[in-house]
C-alpha cells in the first residue's frame, strides 16, 4: 500500500504542529551544513591521499641463497648415529 496525497498531509501538518515552522527550518539547515562539511572532509580526504600516494610501486624482492641442509638429510644423518 503506498501512502496517498492526503496521508503525506497529514503527516506534515503534525510534524509542523509538534516541531514548529522554525524548528523545522533550523533543522534542515543543519542537515544541508552537515552533509556539505562531508563532501568537503570527503574531497580534501582524496585530494590528501593522492598527493602523498600518488602511485603505489611493488617492494624490490630479493632472494638469498639458503645453506642450510634439507629436513630429509638431517634425519637421515640422525638415523645413522647409535643413539647415546
Amino acid at each position: 500500500m503506498q501512502p496517498g496525497i492526503w496521508q503525506i498531509l497529514i503527516v506534515a501538518l503534525v510534524v509542523l504542529v509538534l516541531f514548529g515552522r522554525g524548528r523545522i527550518s533550523e533543522m534542515m539547515g543543519d542537515f544541508g551544513k552537515g552533509i556539505s562539511s562531508f563532501k568537503k572532509g570527503m574531497t580534501e580526504e582524496n585530494r590528501a591521499s593522492s598527493e602523498v600516494n600518488p602511485q603505489i610501486e611493488a617492494p624490490a624482492t630479493t632472494t638469498a641463497p639458503t645453506t642450510a641442509p634439507a629436513a630429509s638429510e638431517t634425519t637421515e644423518s640422525q638415523a645413522d648415529k647409535p643413539a647415546s
